[in-house]
């Protein structure tokens, strides 16, 4: 691929960012350059702006150690000197709404991890291997925004990478009705247990806003491209319930599923461990070789043993069964911060990349 891209990460110093900074580290095709957070963090090392709060298991890459950190909302500074910048920021939808488009007016890709994007028309919310045909609404993007070379591309909601692959590999069978019920870590959240001790032997029935986002994000996901647009899918029907649980990471789903056409339980296996997309057919750097892993086993898969697999960027199912009141069901999981968020915003934009829509100032 060349000289590596200039990377800069907007919102860097909270977990998604720094599990950004922990991604990027060693990326053949990306190398941050630049970081930038609040006023609070701008001209401190990003060492010295995570001090005390580096929330990964790995240390702190030394490469990034000396970065000065910028302020976020001087645009034109943070995107001097990079080629796209990653944005993870903990702020109201508005303002990150025009925080991103003020990125992106410079003539600056943005890859966003946040929600405020997800239902701007001409803006493709993305899981690679699932719909990556959306990214032809780029073109009208760029020209709503007046720029030639900038854009935005957000990633979708961490809940649904549990599920929606799976349910994405048997579309062909027309599913009409769609009950999921997800189990979701204390990262999803931005904490561990050290932050929020409550979860400590503790369930949480309510997440605010997951069961809307759950529920309506896979429909537009599903939809198509038309005159610019993306028109969001009227089927199949899902409903939600979303629930925090005691664990570090991983997203697990129980899903129960109806279709037009009911396939056996050999073809949804053969469908699940033969799915491809295109990040495998590229040979994209994050993308897994086996994007979606059934396990025979009854008792998997098993949010602490397989979160994990495929560096975290593949998805596991297993438990398919019968049901007595819709045709099957089945148990999806999914790593939600690295196939979730950060790993899977770096999927992206490697897509992005290799299609020609992400390329050196």
């Amino acid at each position: 691929m060349g000289e590596r891209l200039k990377v800069g990460i907007v919102g860097g110093t909270g977990m998604v960012g720094q599990r950004f900074v922990q991604l990027l580290d060693q990326h053949p095709w990306f190398e941050v350059t630049g970081i930038a957070a609040s006023a609070n963090s701008a001209g401190k090392t990003y060492e010295e702006s995570v001090q005390g709060r580096w929330k990964m298991a790995t240390p702190i890459p030394e490469a990034v150690k000396s970065i000065v950190v910028q302020d976020a909302a001087k645009v034109e500074e943070v995107t001097a000197d990079v080629d796209f910048v990653f944005c993870a920021v903990d702020m109201k939808k508005a303002e990150i709404q025009a925080l991103e488009e003020a990125y992106a007016k410079t003539g600056t890709p943005v890859i966003s991890n946040n929600s405020a994007h997800r239902w701007t028309p001409d803006v493709p919310m993305v899981i690679p291997e699932v719909n990556p045909q959306h990214i032809e609404v780029i073109a009208a993007q760029r020209k709503r925004l007046g720029t030639s070379t900038g854009f935005i591309a957000v990633k979708p909601n961490c809940s649904i990478q549990s599920y929606v692959p799976a349910l994405n590999a048997l579309l062909d069978f027309e599913p009409t009705t769609v009950v999921a019920s997800t189990y979701q870590a204390i990262s999803g959240a931005g904490k561990n247990f050290t932050d929020w001790p409550d979860m400590l032997d503790n369930v949480i029935p309510y997440i605010g806003g997951e069961e809307e986002k759950s529920e309506q994000e896979p429909l537009r996901i599903w939809g198509h491209v038309d005159g610019g647009q993306i028109v969001k899918a009227s089927s199949p029907l899902i409903t939600t319930q979303c629930i925090r649980v005691p664990v570090t990471d991983g997203h697990l789903a129980t899903v129960f599923v109806s279709f037009k056409n009911k396939p056996s339980k050999d073809e949804i296996i053969g469908r699940w461990r033969g799915f491809q997309g295109r990040p495998q057919e590229l040979g994209l750097p994050s993308a897994p070789k086996q994007f979606i892993t059934y396990f025979e086993e009854e008792n998997r898969p098993q949010t602490k043993l397989d979160r994990d697999i495929e560096h975290g960027m593949g998805v596991s199912v297993g438990r398919l069964r019968e049901d007595s009141l819709y045709d099957y069901k089945f148990v999806g999981l999914s790593h939600n911060t690295l196939r979730g968020a950060a790993g899977g915003a770096v999927l992206i934009a490697e897509l992005l990349k290799a299609e020609g829509y992400i390329q050196a100032k």
